[in-house]
């Protein structure tokens, strides 16, 4: 799916399905981020978040992420915007994107990926599956807002393939 996107070439669409992919975003929380929540440092960066039930949490960005994000934000100054408003912005109505037009983008992708039964909320499974391998529960938890690791092991289950994968590695062949 990433490489539809990339191939459509579209600094938005590109940035939104990374950004996703890369930090587990809620759809709701991608709409509502706004350029001045999103701080670049020079060995990091960090997204400020406000979840469902206006929790807060700090997201760390990855490199690819972040190189992802300043390509698209100097696209988007080069335009002659401004880092005050909303991150994604529809170029139909000039607004921030609203759920159902980020779920229309990206099943448009997807389609184009030949990727079945997709929805948004799969980039955040996938983002959860991805970082469990190699992150404590713990520390993914805070990461995606939960307040209960009952809640985090949702999106750690392993699916028929993984699990077939497990137990090959004990067959005795």
């Amino acid at each position: 799916m990433v490489a539809a996107t990339e191939h459509a070439g579209k600094l938005r669409d590109i940035a939104l399905l990374v950004l996703m992919l890369h930090t587990g975003l809620r759809i709701g929380e991608v709409c509502a981020l706004t350029w001045p929540d999103i701080i670049f440092q020079e060995r990091g960066g960090l997204l400020k978040v406000w979840n469902k039930g206006q929790k807060y949490r700090e997201i760390p960005l990855n490199t690819t992420v972040r190189k992802t994000l300043i390509e698209y934000q100097r696209g988007w100054l080069k335009r002659g915007k401004t880092l005050a408003g909303a991150v994604f912005v529809s170029q139909r109505t000039g607004h921030s994107l609203t759920p159902r037009g980020v779920r229309f983008m990206l099943g448009k992708y997807a389609y184009q990926a030949r990727v079945d039964n997709f929805t948004p909320h799969d980039l955040r499974h996938r983002f959860g599956y991805r970082m469990a391998e190699n992150v404590p529960l713990h520390r993914l938890a805070q990461i995606m807002g939960h307040d209960s690791l009952d809640t985090t092991f949702i999106y750690i289950r392993g699916t028929p393939r993984d699990l077939q994968q497990a137990v090959e590695t004990i067959a005795w062949e």
